[in-house]
């Protein structure tokens, strides 16, 4: 394996490629979120309440959080440039059968082409970097690969929203879709050969949760991001009817909270670099302080919010790749289905909170839920640092 590794390393373009990866987490997340722009013209044209319509959004969750456990079991031996290429064919065909969709359950089975494909992506994406730079240019490689996702935020899914705006919204998943293709053909000319490193099997991914290193980030990962999509989700109406925000005002407080994002990302990539632990006790501390004060202290923490928030990926795969150094791919898929089932819960736990409680008591939720993270953090097990050996709470 360490060959393999090495040779791969060695391979020409390893930054293009890392930048081929980014671009299909880019695809990935825009794919996923595009909807939340989309609803009221998609419940127009198939006939169906908002409500229902909302269901695009949380199926793909669903199905890309089932999925990514069970990628690198379905792929086994597969090269893994092979894989990612077909995945972002899956995800474009989904794309594509939701773009043509005449009734809403074939939008529904397009959806759920897109959760295939993006579970499985973030399965092999998600710990990549490490095979196609060398070592000393990981964590920046790292943090590339994951800027996709606050891209993604900041201009993936306004520009779906203004294209469906602009020319209705097949033409906002059409666009998805042969984005998806390019970038699949990308990938295809960008990537060197990536043998499997092992053939893993479903019961060898489930025995990677005995590791108390990994369940400890994990369980990290689960409660901040469901802290985040709890409260995030109903940001706009407490701006606008807690805070007092206009919707001018909220348009540029939410750019400036994806701008946040992304140089939290790159930050966090480079102190996750040094200690995953260390960067993560930060941000689960930022964000349990942030989230809850937004409403009293004013919009501004929202600057804060995103640059915390904006690190939690790339440093909980940090955190996962020193926690199963030999089992990086298959710690990954767990990484991702984690994260993606946090999403789906945080979004409903959020809108039971607010019919019960009201707006301020969901940023209470998230804030706490972030206390909770730190806790964990800081009583459990970390994998071993660069350098280190594990120990208990070491970084």
């Amino acid at each position: 394996m360490a060959q393999t590794e090495d040779i791969t390393r060695g391979a020409r373009g390893g930054h293009a490629a890392v930048a081929a990866v980014a671009l299909a987490t880019f695809t990935v997340v825009t794919s996923e979120m595009l909807p939340v722009g989309l609803l009221t013209p998609v419940s127009g044209a198939l006939a169906v309440t908002e409500g229902t319509a909302g269901l695009t959004l949380t199926v793909t969750g669903v199905v890309a959080a089932l999925a990514a456990p069970l990628a690198a079991p379905a792929l086994r031996r597969l090269d893994r440039r092979r894989a990612l290429v077909g995945l972002m064919a899956v995800l474009a065909a989904g794309n594509l059968l939701a773009a043509w969709a005449p009734h809403f359950a074939v939008l529904m089975a397009g959806r759920v082409l897109v959760g295939l494909g993006m579970g499985g992506v973030w399965a092999v994406a998600a710990g990549l970097a490490v095979r196609l730079v060398a070592p000393k240019a990981v964590p920046g490689a790292t943090a590339v690969v994951f800027s996709g996702i606050a891209v993604a935020s900041v201009l993936g899914v306004p520009a779906g929203t203004w294209l469906g705006e602009l020319a209705g919204w097949r033409a906002a998943f059409t666009v998805a879709g042969v984005l998806a293709l390019v970038v699949a053909g990308l990938l295809a000319l960008l990537l060197p050969p990536l043998p499997a490193e092992r053939a893993v099997g479903l019961a060898a991914v489930a025995r990677l949760l005995r590791d108390p290193a990994l369940r400890t980030g994990l369980l990290a990962v689960a409660l901040l991001v469901t802290g985040h999509f709890a409260a995030y989700t109903y940001v706009r109406p407490v701006l606008e009817r807690v805070s007092g925000a206009t919707a001018g005002t909220i348009g540029t407080l939410l750019l400036v909270y994806g701008v946040a994002g992304v140089a939290g990302n790159f930050a966090a990539g480079a102190g996750a670099g040094r200690s995953p632990r260390g960067t993560l006790l930060v941000l689960s501390a930022t964000l349990a302080v942030a989230v809850p004060l937004l409403p009293p202290l004013g919009a501004w923490l929202l600057v804060l919010w995103g640059l915390a928030y904006g690190g939690v990926s790339v440093a909980a795969q940090s955190w996962v790749t020193a926690a199963v150094p030999q089992a990086r791919e298959a710690g990954s898929a767990l990484f991702a289905g984690v994260f993606n089932a946090a999403i789906a819960a945080g979004a409903l736990l959020g809108g039971q909170v607010v019919d019960g409680f009201g707006l301020r008591s969901v940023m209470w939720t998230g804030g706490a839920l972030a206390a909770v993270a730190l806790l964990a953090l800081v009583t459990g097990t970390a994998g071993a640092g660069p350098g280190r050996a594990r120990r208990g709470g070491a970084g």
